[in-house]
């Protein structure tokens, strides 16, 4: 079982797989070459451990034990001891590879080197090493405490033993593992491509504006923020450049094409709440404010057409997108079809399960939506996967036979 863990960067994420590990009962060397970051966490720490006692989750004791098994290190060589280091840094290969090619040289030939990347490839990175077969992605969600699951990456490198070992290391964690294929964006970042994309696409054909949207997704499909609430939570810089990764690393597959209105705001610095706007306007406590960014509608029809009618075709389409991407994902043997409705109930609190939810829906209902879209736009974003078109044409489910 690992005991020793290290921890590459003590921004959000890696503080918080940090604090996962620490309360696991393992013992964490938390690494930044920023001390006053390092300083930030462990201050940050205490007030998460504090207001868990205020709920009654823990006590005084469990709160000292957790920071105790935390230690803060400022020198990549402290992390020699380390069974398991799991990188949590910048986005950037290059950056990414360094820091694994260093970090070799101080940790045992049995240490397991891990990137909590969240769409970049594990093969890439793995390849900077001299034990590639060591190397595996562990990609944890923000906030890495609350949020259950994590996707195990393992590259075309990575031995079985150390696959094996990782499982289950984060079942011990308490986290719900979901195994992926090293393809791009994994399991969620993939699938979930079309609850931003679709509905920006939606926004800028003037079918609706983006409150309407948002609206629609909460009121009708039970999503707990709307895409642009969501977008705007996560950052635009961060979502556009995930999604301008994943269309890249596709051979530029028009399912993830990036949206103009995105990179716009993203270049205007208007990247949601941590600065105050984005698709809305939030205070200075990034709660959202009286006065909305509004949105510019073109009108695209003479048709009086009702509000609970645009409701329904927003929700429904961006649904069926997103059943059709989930359908792909399990063509494609990136995951399991419980991996993935597991990934996205748990990795982004979807209500339910796509793949269940195709079910419910008729499989034959999402094939119909899919050619009507095909039939309108004649644009290869709107292929249906073949994996409904087959169970389709066998009268089958995903789950129910």
């Amino acid at each position: 079982m690992i005991k020793k863990v290290g921890v590459i960067g003590s921004g959000t994420m890696g503080s918080g797989i940090a604090q996962v590990a620490a309360t696991a009962g393992c013992s964490v060397k938390l690494y930044d070459t920023n001390t006053a970051a390092l300083e930030k966490s462990e201050i940050a720490l205490d007030k998460v451990l504090s207001r868990l006692i205020e709920k009654n989750r823990i006590d005084t004791t469990e709160k000292q034990r957790i920071q105790d098994n935390i230690s803060y290190v400022t020198s990549l060589s402290e992390l020699g001891d380390s069974e398991l280091t799991i990188e949590a840094i910048i986005e950037n290969l290059e950056i990414k590879q360094q820091v694994f090619t260093a970090l070799e040289s101080y940790v045992s030939d049995t240490a397991i080197i891990a990137s909590n990347t969240s769409s970049l490839s594990i093969a890439s990175i793995a390849s900077s090493l001299q034990k590639p077969e060591r190397c595996i992605g562990i990609h944890f969600f923000n906030p890495a405490p609350l949020m259950k699951l994590v996707e195990v990456i393992p590259a075309i490198q990575t031995s079985d033993v150390v696959l094996d070992s990782i499982t289950q290391t984060i079942k011990d964690w308490k986290k719900v593992v979901a195994v992926a294929k090293d393809t791009p964006g994994f399991i969620v970042n993939r699938v979930a491509r079309p609850f931003y994309g679709e509905s920006l696409r939606i926004y800028e054909e003037g079918i609706a504006d983006i409150a309407h949207i948002d609206t629609a997704l909460k009121a009708l499909g039970g999503f707990r923020m709307g895409p642009f609430e969501l977008m705007d939570f996560i950052g635009n810089d961060v979502n556009y450049t995930v999604t301008e990764t994943v269309f890249e690393a596709f051979y530029f597959d028009p399912r993830y094409k990036p949206s103009f209105t995105q990179k716009r705001l993203s270049e205007a610095g208007y990247l949601g709440r941590k600065t105050g706007k984005g698709y809305y306007h939030y205070d200075s406590n990034g709660k959202l404010a009286s006065q909305n960014v509004k949105s510019k509608i073109v009108s695209t029809s003479n048709e009086e057409v009702s509000k609970d009618a645009v409701s329904q075709y927003i929700f429904d389409r961006v649904l069926v997108m997103l059943i059709n991407e989930a359908a792909d994902a399990l063509f494609w043997n990136i995951a399991s079809a419980e991996d993935i409705d597991n990934a996205m109930t748990k990795g982004v609190n979807y209500p339910k399960g796509l793949l269940q939810w195709a079910d419910e829906k008729g499989i034959d209902w999402c094939v119909t939506q899919l050619d009507i879209l095909y039939d309108e736009y004649h644009e290869d974003r709107y292929r249906c996967s073949p994996l409904l078109r087959k169970l389709q044409k066998n009268s089958a489910n995903f789950f129910i036979n």
